[in-house]
């Protein structure tokens, strides 16, 4: 293989299960194998004295050591009040995750027997600014390049596309992890992969099926002893039913009926859970996911596209009978079909990544043929293509695959607050959710009072899909103070732009126009680890034992 193409895995960073992926030499997807022979890894970190163990190993230990133990970490990005504490020291999220990250990327080099330092880690489509720049921040810590935050579900129509060769078709993916849900509309085209809409909850996962079984158990144990107290109060007993209950949700997905242990403080009780019973306790949790559904459904409807032609589920999650029996029921004109549950994401990553290398060496020859520098995706001549399938070893097709476009859209609305005519604080929203990105979007202010000497803009994100929301619908992810002339009369224009790019980052530049005063931000919010606290993780992550 050329040594100009540079190798970019793919990383699904799951709430439950993470994974590793690349494309080999001869351009098939392979999951990379972990040091425990395993195609995906438990997102479970166990700190164990000196040392960091991540994996099943963690995930054994949790009955025994309940309170070194952390999992489901994806659920707490961007959360600025999630701290584990361990001898003293603090860890943040994107602190734990890079754990994560490092022990897949540790063991693939073993395995592979080559470095590994650029990544595309996926996330949930749903994740807003401060969750993405988490996930981007715990590549860092782990000492990686992450070339992009790439959403879960454009991985799996990546994978989807890729695998099964398409013709043009409008596909919906139904994502339900064992963290987060996400539903997502695709148009896929000869040319491109595009993003119709998204919708979803970063806090609806497999995770919520699993305590249902455990809210059921602790009834029946509570019945069957005569007992009011708590059994969950007991560390030791919640993390045994946290175990108890996967295993429960993966057994009824295959038989009838599952028994159950449970033991508290002497008592011993026998419980048999059957999947009827499954279903009944979890089935508001289903029809949340049908509700969503249909929401993106009818913001689809708004750009044009009223119906489907392919139904896909991946994540794990999915594979629980009843997820495919209501999808049928609820939409009996297309047939959903399971894809890869546990592996689509992360190999769509992993083609992404792929994609972007070989895009790289793609307008790398046509500068040299061209002369030319600004080169972005175009289209490719054939010669050329030809000239990089012959140096790579990869086949003319995977060479143009590789140049078709990905284009996303975001799945929040960002504004600003802004007073209304009853001077009240009011967002205003310049990019609306399911917008296609990137976008650029410009808007006119005016200063409150006479005589102001700064204007403070305060950058919100929300889930509606309208220009007006209130600001008790939003939440403030970053500020800027912009400094203004002064002797200004109230309502002095302030001139606002908002850019978003393909991953979902957003920079922001504010200008008074009289005097062209102006201020530019790139949201890095407080919600993150920054400073001396990322200096010390960082510091940590060259040091730790990671396995």
């Amino acid at each position: 293989m050329n040594n100009k193409f540079k190798k970019i895995f793919g990383i699904d960073l799951g709430t439950t299960y993470s994974a590793i992926a690349y494309v080999n030499e001869y351009g098939k997807t392979t999951i990379v194998l972990n040091a425990e022979n395993q195609r995906i890894t438990p997102s479970v970190v166990f700190f164990d004295e000196d040392q960091i163990i991540v994996g099943e190993v963690a995930k054994e230990n949790a009955k025994i050591y309940p309170n070194e133990i952390v999992t489901l970490i994806k659920r707490s990005m961007g959360d600025p009040y999630f701290l584990f504490e361990y001898q003293g020291k603090h860890y943040r999220p994107e602190e734990i995750s890079s754990y994560i990250l490092r022990k897949l990327v540790n063991d693939a080099k073993q395995h592979l027997n080559e470095d590994i330092t650029d990544v595309v880690i996926t996330c949930p489509a749903y994740f807003g600014i401060n969750e993405r720049e988490a996930t981007r921040v715990a590549g860092e810590i782990a000492g990686l390049t992450v070339r992009q935050v790439l959403n879960e579900p454009t991985a799996a129509a990546i994978a989807y596309g890729m695998m099964e060769n398409n013709d043009e078709n409008v596909i919906l993916v139904y994502d339900l992890g064992g963290g987060t849900f996400d539903i997502t509309m695709f148009h896929a085209k000869p040319d491109a992969i595009e993003v119709i809409c998204t919708g979803g909850d970063k806090e609806l996962g497999g995770k919520d099926w699993d305590d249902r079984i455990i809210r059921y158990m602790v009834e029946q144990f509570q019945t069957e002893t005569g007992t009011t107290d708590d059994i969950l109060e007991d560390v030791d007993t919640w993390q045994e039913l946290q175990l108890a209950a996967e295993k429960a949700k993966k057994t009824l997905s295959q038989r009838d009926k599952t028994p159950i242990m449970v033991t508290s403080r002497g008592e011993r009780v026998r419980i048999e859970l059957t999947r009827e019973k499954f279903q009944e306790i979890t089935s508001d949790l289903l029809e949340r996911t049908i509700s969503l559904t249909h929401n993106m459904l009818e913001d689809a409807q708004k750009k044009g596209y009223d119906k489907f032609d392919k139904f896909i589920l991946v994540g794990g999650s999915a594979r629980m009978p009843q997820i495919a029996a209501r999808l049928k029921t609820e939409f009996p004109s297309v047939r959903p079909k399971q894809f890869a549950p546990d592996e689509a994401i992360t190999k769509g990553a992993a083609i992404y990544g792929w994609k972007m290398s070989l895009n790289d060496v793609l307008i790398e020859r046509v500068k040299e043929y061209s002369g030319e520098q600004d080169v972005d995706q175009i289209n490719i001549p054939e010669s050329i293509a030809q000239s990089v399938a012959d140096e790579t070893g990869f086949t003319l097709d995977a060479v143009k695959y590789s140049n078709i476009a990905i284009r996303n859209v975001t799945s929040k609305s960002f504004g600003v607050v802004a007073r209304n005519e009853q001077n009240e604080d009011q967002v205003i929203n310049l990019v609306l959710k399911n917008t296609r990105v990137p976008v650029q979007v410009t808007e006119q202010f005016g200063t409150h009072l006479k005589n102001q000497k700064t204007v403070k803009i305060r950058i919100m994100e929300d889930e509606v899909s309208s220009k007006n929301v209130s600001a008790d619908d939003a939440i403030e992810i970053g500020t800027a103070i912009l400094k203004i002339p002064s002797n200004l009369p109230a309502n002095s224009p302030i001139q606002i732009v908002f850019r978003l790019n393909e991953e979902g980052r957003l920079s922001i530049t504010a200008m008074e126009t009289t005097q062209s005063r102006e201020v530019s931000v790139s949201i890095e919010t407080s919600s993150l680890i920054q400073g001396k606290e990322l200096e010390e993780a960082m510091a940590r992550s060259k040091t730790v034992s990671v396995s």
